[in-house]
């Protein structure tokens, strides 16, 4: 037996910034051996910030703008976690995330930007659109440019922009380029004597200029002292009116930097050595706007980042590996390149100033050749073992043991339970029991189940929360109201303390579910192997005495079928692990896979349901089959049914799970051939689900009641896709298709 690589140390990263991403992509170039990566960032797609005011202007797409940070870690073999960090405690080494638990690490690195300074301004958080975050900032500009398209020809559409930097100037350029032809009062209001006051005056003149060719009124010396639903107010006593704001001032820190007890400078950005170490702490790194060198103080620009990122990864490296770190030096001065919103841009560094087509058609490329690092991202990863960088520590790795000499140790299993018993006292109890007996009413009918998943999302959280939703859909499908779980979890090799973190953040998503249904987890069993797994022993009672339980076989002709949850899973997550689907697709799965079928379930029985089974790992066509079970046939209506998005088009490029084919090799004989259905539709019946919906089989005079009964309980995506029909004994095929249902 070879020896394991055994994972000792976390490393997390905060943020997808330029720093981040840049230094993500050379770590997984040259990983460390024992080293574990997760980053942390609230949305799956980061926006370069060079490229945003093509992006408003229309030049570019959102996929051309932005870093897909899920897709990203795939490749590098990085752990994605999609949560907003509200705080850190640089004692106990732990980051307090939004909504869900606390995450450890051994070595952390920032890198969050910065954000418009709105506290300053009274009404200006509740009535201005910040251009930080991006996320926010894009959603509400696509509503204003709607807004602005439907108002054309009538009254004037007013927007404003409060700023005076050159974020300020190109936003309001490229919003005037893009609206141009509109009915459209655009107003750059600015508090100071002049625009771009780090900039030299012929950059200021051509600036000037193109605001005034474009229609731009730009107001100086226009403080604003308070902002009111549709009008700004000046501290000389005048006011303007707006029907959409965006605010682009100065900037600051994250309020959770200074409260965490970090050194910050006067503005409550992080204060880092030339190291980019945090004053205070080794362990803590900071870069790009969220950070200041306090030996070289710079403005805040996405260039002094990007050219961060070589010395951050090589100082995280070395502090890893205890070699020398090396001491980041930024320029005085950098080449500015300012868009002018219309395919133009100006210049600027030091006294030197140009404009003109052809500065654009150089910021383009630049641009360009920096996305191009992420969208092409290098074959064969990870490198083998023999091409990485030296392990961490010196101790050589025992092989690691088999049967129950795999089991999770003592000390990191006691460690989770411990605290995990603290944040769910109610639904975590008698975890150090072999077996229990299961809580239950006197005299209830208790049925058990069972369901065990490999990893498919690198964040455990997720994970442990896929798991349970997975594990009770099996209950739920039954009419049955869980009461009790045993636990069966496989970690990756790993020390002590990287297990207990581990078990920890998995039981927690876990246990968040269960606690939601009043469902305890009463023990369950843990070891160590190649890769991690994690499945439940479900146990319940009946929903509801009266009515009984929910069968797969009970539908008759007339039944109408209703899927509740989308489909699709398969064909994104096979896609994800082949770099080729997109990680706002992954992450509505995700979320689709998060949503328990409990609710549905209760309205299956209440609005009289005939049958009902949870779709799976047979895809729709093989558990449809289950409940025809060869009495019946059904007609489906491959129009309606509901499609995760993206799914279709990873099917029609032959992005299939590697259980599809054998799915369709036993149940493709009973779908009736249909030469004028989409074969990708009819291919998305075979698609194997995890933590699917439920199909359900309900009376025709009840069908459109429970759909909407569902859909008002947050089953958007629920529909009626096909109908039970009587069996045509002289034909294999039981499942037959029509464009549409009458």
């Amino acid at each position: 037996m070879n020896a394991a690589v055994e994972l000792c140390r976390d490393l997390v990263l905060v943020g997808g910034g330029h720093s981040h991403v840049l230094a993500l992509r050379m770590l997984a170039m040259t990983p460390i051996e024992g080293l574990r990566i997760t980053l942390v960032s609230p949305a799956s797609h980061s926006p370069y910030s060079g490229m945003l005011p093509g992006l408003i202007a229309g030049h570019y797409s959102f996929e051309q703008t932005h870093i897909d940070l899920a897709r990203l870690c795939q490749w590098a073999g990085v752990r994605f976690v999609a949560a907003a960090v509200i705080g850190l405690d640089p004692i106990n080494r732990r980051l307090s995330l939004a909504g869900r638990p606390a995450l450890s690490y051994d070595v952390v690195s920032i890198d969050i930007g910065s954000q418009p300074e709105l506290d300053s301004v009274p009404g200006a958080r509740e009535h201005a659109t910040p251009v930080k975050p991006v996320s926010i900032l894009w959603q509400r500009w696509l509503a204003a440019k709607q807004r602005a398209d439907e108002q054309s020809g009538f009254a004037e559409y007013c927007i404003a922009v409060v700023g005076g930097g050159a974020g300020s100037v190109e936003l309001a350029l490229a919003i005037s380029h893009r609206l141009q032809g509109k009915s459209l009062v655009l107003d750059l209001w600015c508090g100071g004597s002049t625009i771009l006051q780090n900039y030299n005056s012929r950059a200021r003149r051509a600036v000037m200029a193109a605001l005034q060719r474009q229609g731009v009124r730009v107001h100086v010396d226009a403080r604003v002292s308070e902002v009111e639903q549709r009008a700004l107010c000046f501290a000389d006593g005048t006011r303007a009116v707006y029907d959409e704001l965006f605010w682009c001032t100065g900037a600051s820190a994250a309020p959770w930097i200074a409260a965490s007890g970090l050194a910050t400078d006067e503005h409550g950005f992080l204060a880092v050595r030339d190291t980019l170490q945090a004053i205070d702490y080794d362990n803590i790194f900071g870069a790009g706007d969220i950070a200041t060198q306090v030996n070289h103080p710079r403005p805040k620009a996405g260039v002094y980042a990007v050219r961060q990122a070589p010395v951050l990864t090589h100082n995280v490296r070395a502090l890893l590996l205890n070699i020398s770190l090396r001491l980041h030096r930024p320029q005085r001065r950098f080449l500015s390149l300012i868009s002018l919103g219309d395919k133009r841009a100006i210049a600027e560094r030091g006294p030197f100033c140009a404009s003109g087509s052809w500065p654009w058609r150089w910021k383009d490329r630049i641009d360009r050749d920096f996305m191009a690092r992420f969208e092409k991202l290098p074959i064969n990863m990870p490198l083998t073992p023999l091409e990485r960088l030296p392990a961490l520590g010196s101790t050589p790795v025992q092989a690691v043991c088999g049967g129950c000499g795999a089991k999770v140790g003592a000390d990191a299993l006691s460690g989770a339970l411990a605290q995990l018993r603290l944040d769910y006292p109610q639904h975590c109890c008698g975890a150090d029991d072999d077996a229990v007996l299961v809580p239950a009413p006197a005299g209830a009918r208790v049925l058990q189940s069972v369901d065990v998943l490999r990893q498919m999302v690198s964040d455990p959280w997720q994970m442990g929360r896929i798991a349970a939703n997975h594990a009770l859909s099996d209950l739920y499908a039954c009419g049955v109201r869980p009461l009790s779980a045993l636990a069966a979890v496989i970690l990756p090799y790993a020390s002590g303390t990287l297990l207990e973190r581990e078990l920890q953040q998995l039981l927690s998503g876990a246990l968040y579910e269960f606690a939601a249904v009043d469902c305890q987890l009463s023990g369950g069993h843990s070891m160590q192997g190649p890769e991690l797994s994690l499945g439940f022993t479900v146990n319940g009672v009946p929903m509801a005495s009266d009515r009984g339980l929910l069968t797969k076989t009970g539908a008759v002709p007339g039944d109408q079928l209703i899927l509740t949850k989308p489909l699709g899973t398969g064909a994104l997550f096979a896609g994800h692990m082949q770099l080729a689907a997109d990680g706002r697709d992954v992450s509505a799965a995700v979320s689709s896979m998060l949503q328990g079928n409990g609710a549905a379930a209760e309205l299956a029985l209440t609005h009289g349901a005939t049958a009902c089974t949870d779709i799976t790992g047979f895809g729709l066509l093989g558990h449809l089959l289950e409940m025809l079970a060869h009495t019946h046939a059904a007609r489906l209506d491959l129009s309606a049914l509901p499609l995760l998005n993206g799914a279709i088009e990873q099917i029609r490029a032959g992005t299939v799970s590697t259980m599809h084919a054998s799915n369709v090799l036993a149940h493709a004989r009973f779908l009736e051939p249909a030469k004028s259905q989409d074969d990708a539709l009819r291919q998305i019946l075979f698609d194997p689900q995890t933590s699917g919906g439920l199909l359900i089989a309900a009376p025709a005079r009840c069908a459109e009641g429970l759909r909407e009964a569902l859909s008002s309980s947050g089953y958007g995506a629920a529909r009626v896709i096909g109908e039970v029909i009587t069996l045509n004994p002289t034909s294999q095929a039981l499942v037959k298709l029509q464009p549409s249902l009458q």
